[in-house]
């Protein structure tokens, strides 16, 4: 697969304050997250790869609203599920389509008309599945 959408599921050990470029200061609780997003271009799903390399500390650059979250030391990737076909609004939009997750405003979206692409659960279970059948469903 060469490229698509792809949706981390974060865990963030403990909560506290990230700054997130335009965003400011988020206030951003202890536990799961799922932040979707697009790699349709030329290096196709090798931005996950730079996500988790962000993630570890081994790349400090900063260029995208997740950047900043995956860079704070409390946030680690904890799975991917990945999809090949270009549905990252759709996906987001059932993820927050549900009362069960909350939407964290205005992230990850600067570039469409969604509310959000980054989604908070205190269950990494349910939020996994969640995402497993928002792409699978997303059509």
């Amino acid at each position: 697969m060469d490229g698509g959408t792809y949706t981390l599921l974060l865990d963030r050990v403990s909560g506290g304050t990230v700054e997130v470029g335009a965003l400011g200061d988020l206030s951003l609780p202890a536990g799961y997250y799922a932040y979707t997003g697009s790699a349709l271009g030329g290096g196709g799903f090798s931005r996950v790869d730079r996500h988790r390399a962000v993630a570890s500390g081994e790349n400090d650059a900063r260029h995208w609203h997740v950047d900043y979250l995956l860079g704070a030391a409390e946030t680690r990737v904890d799975h991917v599920v990945t999809t090949s076909a270009a549905i990252e609004c759709a996906v987001a939009r059932r993820l927050g389509g549900t009362e069960r997750f909350e939407a964290v405003e205005s992230f990850g979206c600067s570039d469409c008309d969604c509310r959000s692409h980054l989604h908070y659960g205190d269950d990494c279970e349910e939020l996994l599945v969640a995402v497993e059948r928002a792409h699978g469903n997303a059509d």
